[in-house]
């Protein structure tokens, strides 16, 4: 990956080269990469049209194309070029790959697994395509395939952090909680930065009654990132287990701060102020929950 003052450079260098060679696909398919690594997509685009203007078989550029539009969330068109991609080139795995992702995103996993099937088979060492696969067959709730797919995926990657997170996942949906908190730390050890790792590994030991622990973890995943109101309220949850009722309410009053529509963390910070015999507070509060989901009136 370059920086970007490394980037702005490589672009001068492919507009030189094109105003010296207007014919110079290579320079223009190169160009769009830089830009689309930018982030400046509709230039990027612009570069791949030309490209494939002046040769339609140049099967990298549909690919390019494709991800450039993937970037931009338009993922009909991002497919329509990886197909496009893979009928001028059979064996380019990155097509296929890319395309799985892409119908991963638009829910189409029988065809998402499909692609993935197709890396593998080109590429039986990539670690990530088991680890996307895995994460298909997660969706589809095969849990079995997705255990054996990140399992794969860890052997041929022992430092891929994200599948030891998600077999975690796997493990925590099987009720095999200590499996999934040891895979959680796994993914910790490997990447500090993981707030979705601390999160989780939090929810698996509050599953599993330790608190303590519970709540030292959902600390570590708002260290990471202030911004997760489900921390907040995981941890609200446990404060209030632990019959801590100012803190539980200060960390509801937290999540709704950043998710005002969450029904259930106003009627939890309901029920603590019921509990600290401020009633007015609590029928306010259930109220508000009631409004935003009347499901939680039968509660």
């Amino acid at each position: 990956v370059m920086h970007r003052d490394e980037l702005d450079s490589a672009i001068e260098e492919y507009t030189k080269a094109i105003a010296l060679s207007p014919q110079d696909i290579e320079a223009y398919n190169s160009r769009g990469n830089a830009y689309k690594e930018k982030g400046d997509l509709d230039q990027a685009i612009t570069d791949f049209d030309q490209v494939i203007a002046l040769d339609p078989e140049y099967a990298e550029a549909y690919g390019d194309r494709g991800v450039a539009y993937y970037l931009k969330d338009d993922l009909d068109q991002a497919i329509a070029d990886y197909d496009q991609a893979i009928a001028l080139e059979p064996q380019l795995v990155e097509a296929y790959d890319n395309r799985g992702s892409a119908y991963f995103d638009t829910g189409n996993l029988g065809q998402a697994i499909a692609d993935y099937d197709q890396v593998i088979a080109l590429d039986p060492q990539d670690a990530d395509a088991y680890y996307n696969r895995g994460n298909a067959y997660h969706e589809l709730v095969d849990l079995d395939q997705a255990i054996a797919d990140f399992d794969r995926a860890i052997a041929l990657d022992p430092a891929l952090a994200p599948a030891y997170n998600n077999r975690g996942l796997v493990h925590s949906e099987r009720g095999d909680l200590d499996e999934a908190v040891a895979d959680y730390g796994q993914a910790i050890a490997l990447d500090r930065e993981s707030a979705g790792a601390y999160y989780n590994r939090g929810n698996a030991y509050f599953s599993l009654g330790d608190l303590d622990k519970a709540i030292a973890d959902y600390d570590q995943a708002i260290a990471v990132d202030p911004q997760d109101a489900e921390a907040y309220f995981n941890r609200g949850n446990a404060y209030y287990a632990m019959d801590e009722l100012d803190q539980a309410i200060a960390d509801y009053d937290r999540a709704i701060a950043l998710d005002p529509e969450d029904a259930d963390a106003h009627y939890n910070r309901a029920n603590a102020y019921e509990d600290k015999g401020d009633l007015d507070q609590a029928v306010a509060g259930y109220g508000q929950a009631v409004a935003l989901d009347p499901k939680e009136a039968d509660d």
